[in-house]
């Protein structure tokens, strides 16, 4: 079974749309309450947050987008967006990395986070110290 990668840009934005779904869920939940009023004040007030933070997620990953790499993907020659340094193609889900020294490596979201970064930096420096 092949593993299905998928961009973080779409990951988030998948988030975001079904918060808003949860929010109308959980606002038909306080529908279906209404003759226990504060029961069905509560159920409005908590939709209303699923949708004011599907907002928000929707503003920051539109912010985040701005500022990511665009590149060309090698597989389907279709523009693409990389948050950090390996991602996957907005179309196609091909793995992509913008980090030479990661080419060939299996793909693995790990290699986007600090802790990864400061223990190869480690293990470089410990190399060149020898």
């Amino acid at each position: 079974m092949a593993l299905n990668y998928s961009s973080k840009i779409n990951k988030i934005r998948t988030f975001a749309l079904s918060l808003v779904f949860i929010g109308f869920g959980v606002m038909y939940l306080g529908i279906l309450t209404k003759k226990i009023e504060w029961l069905m004040a509560i159920f409005f007030i908590l939709g209303l947050l699923c949708i004011v933070f599907s907002t928000v997620v929707y503003f920051w990953i539109g912010m985040l987008s701005t500022r990511a790499r665009q590149i060309i993907c090698p597989t389907c020659n279709k523009p693409t967006k990389i948050l950090g340094r390996v991602d996957a193609c907005m179309h196609c889900k091909q793995p992509l990395t913008i980090d030479k020294n990661l080419e060939g490596k299996e793909f693995d979201e790990k290699y986007n986070s600090k802790e990864y970064r400061k223990q190869i930096k480690n293990q470089n420096q410990t190399n060149d110290s020898n």
